[in-house]
């Protein structure tokens, strides 16, 4: 196997876990009532869907060899982008659609940890 399909393997696994956990926690705060479940679904998606983008951007970039410095441009270019969408989203989900402040931020933070833990995991079970 490649090192290659192997990287593109973790990072599907990880975005399908995040994924997993922004819809679980979700439904949890879908007990409490639909506002509630959308504003947690609106801060798991300012977590995970920039996450989405910067993987793409990411596979997209790959298949090229790019030169010497071009990686870590790249990488900075990626990661400005998913923190201007990051911040876009949570304003857009609390200023335009008048979420929920506390199930935004759980999710939001719950789907972060994921992202930070789940590597450490998925590398461990191969």
């Amino acid at each position: 196997m490649s090192v290659s399909f192997y990287i593109g393997s973790v990072a599907r696994k990880l975005l399908l876990l995040q994924f997993l956990v922004m819809l679980a926690i979700g439904l949890l705060f879908c007990l409490k009532g639909p506002v509630w479940a959308l504003s947690a679904l609106g801060g798991g998606m300012a977590v995970w869907l920039p996450n989405v983008l910067f993987a793409f951007f990411a596979w997209r970039h790959q298949a090229h060899t790019p030169g010497k410095g071009r990686i870590s441009w790249s990488f900075a270019f990626g990661e400005i982008a998913k923190m201007i969408a990051t911040f876009a989203i949570l304003v857009v989900a609390l200023a335009y659609f008048k979420a929920v402040f506390l199930p935004l931020i759980v999710t939001w933070v719950s789907v972060l940890v994921v992202q930070i833990l789940a590597p450490a995991v998925i590398n461990n079970k191969g």
